[in-house]
């Protein structure tokens, strides 16, 4: 019969290991991230050799993170670890979009499929920036085809209709992405209005020239003051 003595040094022994465990998750999720962060902000700047790097790091910090709570299922699915494993989610589908790569599904990343849900929630909402970027740089193509993408996810996401305790907060999450996405769209529809807009103004620069290079006094007739005539 084991003494109360044995029983408690047991239990104390299994709280120990439990705390060691939490603090090394504690600082791989820490890790992990920060290398995720570093691979959007890497994708986002184009930079995607660097980004490629860093998502391969990220990629094995988040198999130690796993590996490390093997025996504590308890702090794997704590919110510091999902989080952290969320954030790679995230990080490996914001480096596919912006690099025209397919997708990776939660299967070949390794994380449960309410973090990787919350994380594709979330790379949607980070192309707003990547759609910003290209609008300042006049790709308005690739503006919106971005902007499709972001469509396409929330569309999806919407279908997902599962309390919160079981989708880790996906409903909070897809709400948030609604809100980006509509101001994205009006940005991307106010681009597209402007374009058009130019090509008409270049397209009737073009018809003035040509008729001003056939009759240039029928030109300045029509364009002066009172002058009731067309082109």
């Amino acid at each position: 019969m084991n003494s109360i003595d044995t029983i408690v040094a047991h239990a104390i022994a299994e709280i120990e290991a439990c705390h060691a465990a939490r603090e090394r998750a504690l600082t791989l999720a820490r890790a992990l991230t920060r290398q995720c962060a570093n691979t959007i902000r890497a994708a986002h700047r184009r930079e995607f050799a660097e980004a490629a790097v860093l998502l391969a790091e990220a990629g094995a910090s988040a198999r130690a993170l796993r590996e490390s709570l093997a025996d504590h299922p308890d702090l794997l699915y704590a919110g510091y670890s999902q989080d952290a494993l969320k954030e790679y989610a995230e990080a490996a589908l914001v480096y596919a979009f912006l690099h025209g790569d397919p997708p990776p599904d939660a299967a070949a990343l390794g994380v449960d499929a309410a973090a990787y849900l919350n994380g594709l929630a979330e790379a949607a909402s980070e192309l707003r920036r990547a759609i910003l970027d290209s609008l300042r740089t006049g790709a308005t193509a690739r503006s919106a085809e971005l902007l499709a993408v972001m469509e396409d996810v929330y569309s999806l996401l919407m279908t997902v209709d599962y309390p919160e305790a079981v989708t880790g907060g996906l409903r909070r999450t897809t709400d948030a992405l609604r809100a980006v996405l509509e101001r994205t769209r009006g940005d991307v529809t106010a681009a597209i209005r402007q374009d058009q807009l130019m090509m008409a103004l270049e397209a009737f620069e073009r018809r003035l020239d040509r008729h001003t290079a056939v009759d240039p006094d029928s030109v300045n007739d029509a364009l002066s003051p009172g002058s009731s005539g067309a082109l």
